[in-house]
């Protein structure tokens, strides 16, 4: 890959949300990518911290129904809306793949450490998922407090989003970021 293609891919990377998936399924060749993908994060002592919890098929109506109850708990009922509530369920059911992002701590780094660890490997998800045309997109609403109420979770894991994926129904719009100039300093002496 030349480096000008390798930019390029990063520059179309998106933020894409369910209502923009196609009902195509994600191959299980295509997830053995993305994951694979986020196992070559890099991570400082070699601790590894990525855990990941693939949501697919029926688990995604029981995700869908935890998400809405969890949102009914702590959302105060003046405050709920019937939208709200179903477009977290169509969130859970428009997704081909859901995979909680979770992070096993390894007591050997501060937490911060460990965080950009998980951060990089979603970030190679991402990166993986739009070079295949699959839309994706890391949340992390309330209701990933309580992940360990909808599956169990090991010693020391705790959930820190949710990454939902679906393939592209269509072209993503173009994306712009102020210009690089604007955020560098040069210290040369």
């Amino acid at each position: 890959m030349k480096p000008e293609e390798l930019l390029n891919l990063i520059k179309t990377r998106r933020s894409v949300m369910p209502n923009q998936y196609s009902a195509e399924e994600i191959r299980s060749e295509e997830l053995q990518m993305i994951l694979e993908s986020a196992n070559w994060a890099p991570n400082h002592k070699r601790t590894e911290p990525w855990r990941f919890r693939v949501i697919e098929g029926e688990a995604r109506q029981r995700f869908a129904q935890f998400m809405e109850k969890i949102y009914l708990e702590i959302t105060a009922p003046e405050m709920q809306s019937d939208r709200k509530r179903q477009d977290i369920i169509d969130k859970c059911l428009k997704s081909d793949k859901i995979v909680l992002i979770c992070m096993k701590k390894s007591d050997l780094l501060p937490e911060w450490e460990e965080l950009a660890a998980i951060s990089m490997a979603v970030q190679n998800m991402w990166l993986m998922c739009t070079s295949m045309k699959i839309g994706s997109y890391w949340s992390s609403p309330t209701a990933i407090k309580r992940m360990h109420e909808f599956t169990s979770m090991e010693e020391n894991e705790t959930c820190y989003g949710i990454f939902y994926m679906g393939k592209l129904a269509a072209e993503l719009h173009e994306s712009s970021r102020k210009p690089i100039d604007e955020k560098v300093v040069y210290l040369n002496q």
